[in-house]
């Protein structure tokens, strides 16, 4: 079984490769930059230098593919949907050509409603893309990345996180470990065909006051959640450094999501993974702080 990784590096994708590696597989990573890879992992996979956005690239680099997990790759410009738009035409291209049996995409809570939620449109528009070519797909629907927090630890360190959702609106909260679990046993899984959607929750559905009060415990020191209001946090985003497009496609992610969203699939046994916010937070986040 051939199986090609995107994102090989990244909160998701390595524990992709780590775990097809461990299930006796030499899995095809397409990498930007395959230096980055760590070098116990680059000996057990055959990894080629891909623009995502770039279609006869990511043709070339999967041919003889039986299976795709693919993550459209992270975007830095003034134009995210336009950059969201090229990565698609690449897997579609990729799966089209090459005739690969199963794809697995990493989506978001959110895509099913397909405009109006930011930076996950473009995941939208992927799933949408897919589902036209009648590609054999499943969408994994995740919740928000405990890994997110990282982005955040100057905040953390400070003791207050900035947040635009209502206080006491719960998300689904889950770790990229559980997702990586998810999606690998759907890239070796064989039996299955046509279109699936897979809602990826974690353990509990948590506002950000509760969060904040786990993490809190588990990196020892005080932190709290203050709500701001639309252009604060605009303000904030443009500070950091992100260009006015970015800044919008991040901001329409929480106010696209704020106002009685519900995720197109429940919380179920199917739905749910394991690992705890707690425990995310005491083996990642504590040392980093």
């Amino acid at each position: 079984m051939r199986i090609a990784v995107t994102t090989p590096t990244g909160n998701v994708g390595r524990h992709v490769v780590a775990l097809l590696i461990r299930a006796g597989l030499r899995p095809l990573v397409l990498a930007r930059d395959p230096g980055r890879l760590d070098p116990g992992v680059r000996r057990e996979v055959d990894a080629v230098a891909v623009d995502q956005r770039d279609p006869a690239a990511v043709v070339a680099a999967t041919a003889g593919v039986d299976a795709l997990f693919w993550v459209d790759p992270p975007t830095t410009g003034a134009d995210p949907l336009g950059d969201y738009a090229s990565a698609t035409a690449s897997v579609v291209s990729a799966v089209r050509v090459n005739g690969i049996e199963r794809t697995v995409f990493q989506s978001s809570v959110g895509a099913e409603l397909r405009h109006g939620a930011g930076e996950i449109d473009g995941l939208a528009g992927t799933e949408t893309a897919l589902d036209a070519l009648g590609a054999t797909v499943t969408h994994l629907r995740c919740g928000y990345f405990f890994s997110n927090l990282v982005s955040f630890l100057d905040a953390v360190r400070a003791g207050t996180i900035p947040v635009i959702l209502p206080l006491g609106q719960p998300l689904a909260w889950v770790a990229p470990r559980d997702i990586a679990e998810v999606a690998v046993a759907r890239l070796l899984t064989t039996h299955w065909s046509g279109r699936h959607v897979q809602a990826v929750h974690g353990p509990a559905d948590l506002a950000w006051p509760r969060a904040a009060e786990i993490v809190s415990a588990a990196v020892g020191r005080p932190l709290r959640v203050e709500r701001v209001g639309d252009d604060a946090m605009r303000h904030l985003l443009r500070a950091s450094g992100m260009a006015d497009g970015l800044v919008e496609a991040v901001i329409g992610m929480s106010t696209g999501l704020r106002d009685g969203f519900v995720p197109e699939q429940p919380r179920t046994l199917r739905t749910t993974t394991p690992t705890t916010l707690a425990s995310w937070a005491y083996d990642v986040l504590r040392p980093l702080i």
